[in-house]
Order: structure tokens, then C-alpha cells, then sequence
């Protein structure tokens, strides 16, 4: 993997309970200057319980955007203060998508899209954690294929702009994609 000093766009990819989070905040952890973006909103208790884990879990020094939808926008304003953003998860982002755009799809898309525009030329390096759904069972709802779908189409597309893929299975990182010479 390349050294954290180069602006890269790293897609970090695992299954529940793989170490993807841990390992994408190892990775952060070599920066001075880290902003974590969290994606998860607290609405019941056990989600309450996993942000507050998850808060012990950085550095204090990190500054934390707590930022549901509008991920490309907190990627092209803020990034340049940062030498690593570090989003935590792409998951949680389409299940937010889904649950904000209800009916119009025009509405994800278009998030989607900045999403995607401001990873094409970010201002530091992004560290990007997404559940691995290919390897998964077929939900038996619609709603769970159409969010499983949406998931994996993400993952395709964030990996195409990523310069590094990282797929971690019972905490072992295997590198899928490594771009040498990537964005200075």
C-alpha cells in the first residue's frame, strides 16, 4: 500500500465483524490530521451503544463530521484541512440514501454522483469502508435486493475511482487493487 503522505482514494471492503473499521483506522491512524465521517445516525439503543464504541475507539485529536447524506459535499469542502478522511460506512450511507429519497431515485443519485465527482480529485486521502455484499445470500424482499444492489453497484463504482481496494476477510487484508504513483 502506498504511503499515506500521497492524496489516494482507499475502498476498504469486508464482511460483518471483519476488521475493515479497525483496519481502516490503523491506516488513518498513521496521519497527523484526521477527519472521521461518520455516516450512522443513533435512532434506537443498540445504535446508540456502536457510535459511542465507535467514538472511544478514534483518537481524540480527530475531528469528527457526523454526515448522513451529503458525503461528496463534506469530501470537497473540508478535505483540504485534512491529510486523511476516513468514512465509516458506505453501508449505513445507502441505507441512508434509501430511507431519505423514498420514492425518488432522482434524490440518491444525484448524492451519489458528488459523492463519486468529489472523489475524482480530493483534497487529501480518503479512507472508504463498505460491507462486501457479493459473497452474501439473496435477500428474500425486495427491499433487501434493491438495498443489497445499490450497495454492490457503489462498491463497483467507488472501486473504479479508488487507487487501492482492500478486502478484509477474519481480519487479514488482502489487496485486490493497488495503484502505484497515485495522486501528489
Amino acid at each position: 500500500m502506498q504511503e499515506m503522505g500521497r492524496k489516494t482514494v482507499t475502498l476498504v471492503l469486508g464482511g460483518v465483524r471483519s476488521g475493515k473499521s479497525r483496519w481502516a483506522l490503523e491506516r488513518a491512524a498513521k496521519a497527523e490530521r484526521v477527519a472521521y465521517v461518520a455516516t450512522a445516525q443513533p435512532l434506537d439503543p443498540e445504535m446508540v451503544e456502536k457510535v459511542r464504541r465507535h467514538r472511544e475507539e478514534r483518537p481524540s485529536h480527530w475531528h469528527t463530521f457526523e454526515e448522513p447524506l451529503e458525503l461528496g459535499r463534506v469530501i470537497a469542502e473540508h478535505a483540504a484541512a485534512f491529510d486523511v478522511m476516513l468514512i465509516d460506512c458506505m453501508t449505513i450511507f445507502v441505507a441512508n440514501l434509501q430511507g431519505a429519497a423514498n420514492a425518488d431515485s432522482i434524490f440518491a443519485a444525484r448524492r451519489i454522483e458528488d459523492f463519486l465527482r468529489a472523489l475524482r480529485t480530493p483534497q487529501s486521502s480518503v479512507v472508504l469502508v463498505s460491507n462486501e455484499v457479493g459473497s452474501g445470500v439473496v435477500p428474500p424482499y425486495p427491499a433487501g435486493r434493491k438495498f443489497r444492489d445499490a450497495l454492490g453497484e457503489l462498491n463497483q463504482r467507488v472501486a473504479a475511482v479508488a487507487d487501492n481496494v482492500v478486502l478484509l476477510v477474519a481480519g487479514i487484508p488482502l489487496v485486490l487493487k493497488e495503484t502505484i504513483g497515485a495522486r501528489s
